[in-house]
């Protein structure tokens, strides 16, 4: 059991016998009346958003989830495959469990895979991938009508805005948490 002051982002709980993963959270306290909680969840299998609100007193039951190290290998469709690197077994996620790391896969990448009681739910990106920008418009010195950025497509399909220095080709660093540029790497 978890109380309510120890929820954090990312933390997964179980309520009424569904999984979900904590967006957000607010502790609100209005004149009188008993402090509450108000959550931002998403279901970990459907992939769907709620908010719910509680008491702050409550407890949640946290799920205790496994990871294993796995390697991208491809996708099929709607299916993703991914290799176990202990031995070997492939297995395939869907869309709804994969929601907004689809945008980051790489063949060949290595990441984990979490799992609860034996079923895989989805995946745990590293903070930073690198990504080769496959499309941008060229840059002009002096050309700061855009504050200095302009947006690139990478080889995964995402577009992320980029300093005006940053050219097809390039290899630059992306923090999956916020989809923005860090830095170029070459």
């Amino acid at each position: 059991m978890i109380g309510s002051g120890d929820l954090r982002k990312g933390i997964t709980i179980e309520l009424d016998g569904t999984l979900y993963q904590v967006l957000d959270y607010q502790h609100i306290k209005i004149g009188r009346g008993s402090a509450q909680l108000r959550l931002k969840l998403r279901e970990v299998r459907g992939g769907h958003t709620i908010e719910r609100t509680f008491q702050a007193g409550e407890k949640f039951v946290r799920a205790r989830l496994d990871y294993r190290n796995m390697q991208y290998l491809y996708n099929d469709g709607d299916l993703y495959y991914f290799m176990d690197e202990e031995n070997f077994e492939q297995f395939p996620l869907n869309l709804d469990q994969l929601g907004d790391a689809i945008n980051y896969l790489k063949e060949g990448m290595s990441l984990q895979i979490s799992s609860y009681k034996g079923e895989l739910i989805g995946v745990e990106l590293p903070i930073t991938v690198e990504l080769e920008v496959v499309a941008t418009d060229p840059g002009f010195k002096g050309d700061t009508a855009s504050a200095g950025s302009k947006p690139a497509k990478l080889e995964t399909g995402i577009t992320v805005q980029v300093p005006l220095f940053v050219n097809v080709g390039d290899v630059i660093k992306v923090d999956t948490r916020s989809a923005s540029y860090l830095e170029r790497v070459s």
